[in-house]
């Protein structure tokens, strides 16, 4: 999916209000980040720690965003309970996850279902995706996508 347009898509954020690509990519680059679940452990450790790098993130020209299929109500409570400070998306019929590619197959316990791939993808100003990490593992992926986005601004 690198160098291809990113699909554009409008969802609510944590507090209802209508968000799409096209406003995201107004602001600069964005760092669009698919998650499993709010409140679990890998999700929340992936959650702070884009908090606790965003100043490095907004200065290298990047806005975060995440994206999972609970409701602006659960997004709510988890932007709360670990003061996040970027919004978080409903994609309540994994639409989007699904033009994005990260809604796949899953297997746990031996038990297969779908679910959303942790998955991040950086696209640029003028909405082309710039880089993508499939199957993220948590830690250090934060770092792996501020050294993306130093990589990115190289002429």
């Amino acid at each position: 999916m690198e160098g291809k347009k990113a699909p554009a898509f409008e969802l609510p954020d944590q507090s209802g209000k209508s968000v799409s690509l096209r406003d995201l990519t107004a602001r600069g680059n964005v760092v669009l980040y698919f998650y499993p679940k709010d409140m679990t452990p890998g999700c929340t450790t992936e959650a702070c720690s884009f908090r606790d790098n965003i100043g490095e993130l907004r200065a290298l020209g990047a806005e975060v965003v995440g994206i999972s299929a609970d409701s602006s109500g659960s997004h709510q409570k988890f932007i709360e309970k670990h003061s996040l400070n970027f919004p978080l998306l409903s994609d309540a019929g994994n639409t989007v996850c699904k033009a994005y590619g990260v809604y796949k197959k899953k297997s746990l316990y031996g038990r297969e279902f779908m679910g959303i791939e942790r998955t991040t993808f950086i696209i640029g100003r003028d909405g082309t995706i710039r880089k993508v990490f499939p199957k993220v593992k948590v830690n250090g992926h934060t770092e792996e996508v501020i050294a993306a986005l130093k990589a990115l601004r190289q002429p």
